[in-house]
């Protein structure tokens, strides 16, 4: 083989081995920190949602400043954002007719405007990744979906509904979820570029089971639009972070600001691992009086500027949710201290 003819062939077969390498959480550590925000419409609970009604909720949607909004996540530094579809109200701010189709509701909880796929297009005009919210369950204050979705709470109390059953397998569910997933996953493509699943507080029931509805084909539901994107399922705040399944990429996470330092404490360093399949290190957290809510962050600046250092120095990443206005825009008190984070680790 001719001398140049060789040099090339290493050269791409070192590429290859670059390529292969390459971790598809490595956007995800390398940003080391983003934000989250509740867009709900409803309080972040099973109560609540039941006045709000489908029009109210699109004039809602509607007035969403997505250019106002980018251009303050751009000024603070932040590499990422995740986003609520929506929660517990029912009600979800993007078309979905394979919900639609399911429920039966009309008019549709589904706003008609796209709003994930508008704040994609900003987003990305600004180099932040978009990542989305999603509960593993059917709307808690929706007794109409719930009940046509198949969906049922796993335990007595919580958010199961008087004279509800307790929930299980739920086989049934899972494919009709799966099936809403995959829709909206396949509509935004990769304008997506990663999943948190809430409220897995039942994976034993549910999940953990060698043929599907299973975290299996829940993970390919969330990629099917994108292969690359991350998915982490939420089993509630736990302290140590934990990984929960091996068919996540990341850990959920989840953690009251309190124990942040704490969680930090104990972050080993990158990698968790899960079944001998590796996943990265996230913690997500607030930084208002507690999630969607406040008035002002809750530490200073510097307090949290040095946890944050403490965690990226090990390897691990943080998403801090922040209070949003029904126009789409963050408080100035909680942008400024997005912004000193910013600065902080640019340096």
């Amino acid at each position: 083989m001719p001398r140049h003819a060789l040099f090339l062939a290493t050269l791409l077969t070192t590429a290859a081995t670059f390529a292969a390498a390459a971790e598809p959480t490595d956007w995800f550590h390398e940003a080391q920190w983003g934000v989250m925000t509740h867009y709900l419409g409803a309080p972040p609970s099973s109560k609540g949602g039941a006045e709000l009604t489908a029009e109210v909720w699109n004039e809602q949607v509607n007035r969403f400043d997505v250019t106002a909004f980018a251009d303050q996540l751009a000024s603070t530094g932040a590499r990422y954002l995740l986003f609520t579809i929506g929660q517990n109200s029912g009600h979800y701010c993007a078309p979905n007719a394979t919900y639609d189709k399911l429920v039966g509701i009309t008019p549709s909880k589904c706003s008609r405007r796209d709003l994930i796929a508008d704040l994609a297009a900003a987003l990305a005009a600004r180099n932040i990744r978009l990542m989305v919210y999603l509960p593993s369950g059917a709307p808690a204050a929706d007794p109409v979906a719930r009940q046509k979705l198949g969906w049922l709470w796993g335990r007595k109390g919580g958010w199961q509904l008087p004279g509800e059953p307790v929930g299980g397998r739920l086989e049934e569910f899972q494919r009709r979820w799966e099936s809403v997933i995959r829709d909206w996953s396949r509509r935004w493509g990769k304008s997506v570029s990663g999943w948190w699943i809430d409220g897995c507080y039942f994976p034993d029931e549910m999940y953990r089971h060698d043929d599907e509805p299973n975290f299996a084909s829940f993970a390919r539901a969330m990629k099917a639009g994108n292969p690359d994107a991350i998915v982490a399922f939420n089993p509630g705040v736990k302290v140590p972070v934990i990984a929960f399944t091996r068919h996540e990429d990341y850990t959920a996470g989840e953690i009251n600001l309190k124990e942040f330092g704490k969680a930090v404490e104990a972050c080993p360093g990158r990698w968790l691992e899960c079944e001998g399949r590796k996943e990265q290190f996230q913690i997500l957290t607030f930084l208002g009086a507690t999630w969607c809510r406040g008035d002002r962050p809750q530490m200073p600046d510097d307090a949290i500027i040095a946890t944050v250092r403490q965690l990226a120095s090990k390897g691990g990443v943080v998403t801090f949710d922040v209070p949003i206005q029904k126009s789409g825009l963050i408080a100035a008190p909680f942008v400024e201290q997005l912004h000193a984070i910013g600065q902080a680790m640019k340096k």
